[in-house]
């Protein structure tokens, strides 16, 4: 390729310019790009929708009076049962205890596919740690971006409407 040339402007300052070969390859870019003053291309503006869960969050009951220990392990295996039954319904589709966390009578959350409040309120006061007294429920509803949250074991919301069904029978 040639070197550029060195050319002397009308007021005496010299500057370089390209070869013909360089020019001819420099109107093909700009031609590539959109000229000054075009309007640019507009992108599809993504809708925002949120996605609607019940956070229940389950709390240690301050003064809590003690139970026996075999108590105490009925009621935990009960509980564990009456949340295996909610995720089978497929209105409960993540539950787990909490560790390591600065606040101790904070014990567990789970996440709920429910229209309202009310609605994942309700069977979670009948959990049978929260009916002995041992729990207290915190619900609120949690909005997040749609399409982030995925639970792949939670029955779908369709098979989920049929369980609840046979789960009454």
């Amino acid at each position: 390729m040639p070197a550029p040339s060195d050319t002397t402007s009308a007021s005496g300052t010299k500057r370089a310019t390209a070869s013909s070969a360089e020019s001819s390859a420099t109107l093909n870019c700009a031609q590539m790009v959109p000229r000054l003053g075009a309007a640019p291309a507009q992108r599809a503006a993504k809708k925002f929708e949120f996605c609607r869960h019940s956070l229940v969050l389950l709390e240690r009951v301050p003064g809590a009076k003690k139970l026996p220990e075999a108590e105490l392990a009925q009621s935990q295996k009960e509980h564990l049962a009456y949340l295996t039954r909610m995720g089978e319904s497929g209105k409960l589709v993540l539950a787990g205890p909490f560790d390591e966390q600065d606040d101790v009578g904070m014990r567990g959350a789970c996440i709920d596919r429910t229209a309202t409040k009310a609605e994942a309120k309700q069977p979670a006061e009948q959990d049978p740690m929260v009916k002995t007294g041992r729990l207290q429920v915190q619900v609120m509803a949690w909005n997040t971006e749609k399409g982030y949250l995925a639970f792949p074991k939670a029955p779908p919301v369709e098979d989920a409407k049929g369980a609840a069904k046979d789960a009454g029978k």
